[in-house]
């Protein structure tokens, strides 16, 4: 395929798949329209990188569809001063999309092949403010806390309280809750000592596996 041909993609999937359904964040949209989502997934997929689906992107993972990464984005509610957690680097799609938002973004993955793989796409595109950390995501990261928001790109049987200790004051976090096979995405505010929760809509997400999601076998973890 040619460049313009898959800039023309990229634009009608901003376009039909993304504002015709709702979303309305102008900044999430131009977002959306600059990452390259195409190189984000295995060159046996990159004619369907603008489809409005999930792919396969190895390890059991998978490329979120275009809607549900504007969905969650806009969800967040990025500020150009912000500093967001995302956890579940994946194939860094979101991430890129998270770069082009705010001021820092910290994504952390427990596949250290797909982290690598993440960190070599996102570097060769240009950005300079993302810091990649292999681990347990579902502890969030303290060493860079707060942050103004955390993104979770894996379902989760609850929402952790280790991540609700890490946010900012008035910092979001963003998150499908749910049982293995489907979710809703949930936001979780932060109000002085209260936590104001959210429930948005309903999804399909990879399970979040770790010492606060769920574990190897399918069974909540803790």
């Amino acid at each position: 395929m040619t460049g313009p041909t898959l800039e023309a993609r990229r634009a009608n999937m901003v376009e039909y798949q993304i504002r015709a359904r709702g979303i309305k964040d102008a900044r999430v949209l131009e977002a959306m329209g600059r990452v390259p989502r195409h190189v984000f997934v295995p060159p046996g997929y990159a004619d369907s990188a603008y489809d409005d689906r999930p792919l396969p992107i190895g390890s059991g993972q998978t490329i979120s569809q275009p809607y549900m990464v504007a969905v969650m984005t806009e969800a967040l509610k990025p500020r150009d001063a912000d500093r967001v957690l995302e956890i579940g680097t994946g194939s860094g799609y979101q991430t890129a999309v998270l770069a082009e938002l705010v001021s820092q973004v910290v994504t952390i993955e427990r596949v250290g092949e797909l982290a690598a793989a993440a960190s070599e796409t996102i570097g060769a595109l240009g950005y300079a403010n993302v810091e990649f950390v292999v681990g347990d995501g579902t502890k969030g990261y303290p060493s860079r806390a707060p942050y103004d928001g955390i993104l979770v790109t894996a379902g989760a049987p609850d929402v952790p309280d280790v991540l609700l200790e890490q946010l900012t004051e008035g910092g979001r976090l963003v998150i499908p809750v749910g049982n293995t096979l489907q979710q809703t995405l949930t936001r979780v505010t932060k109000r002085g000592r209260d936590f104001r929760t959210e429930r948005l809509e309903g999804c399909v997400f990879v399970p979040l596996i770790g010492e606060y999601g769920w574990s190897e076998n399918g069974e909540q973890a803790s």
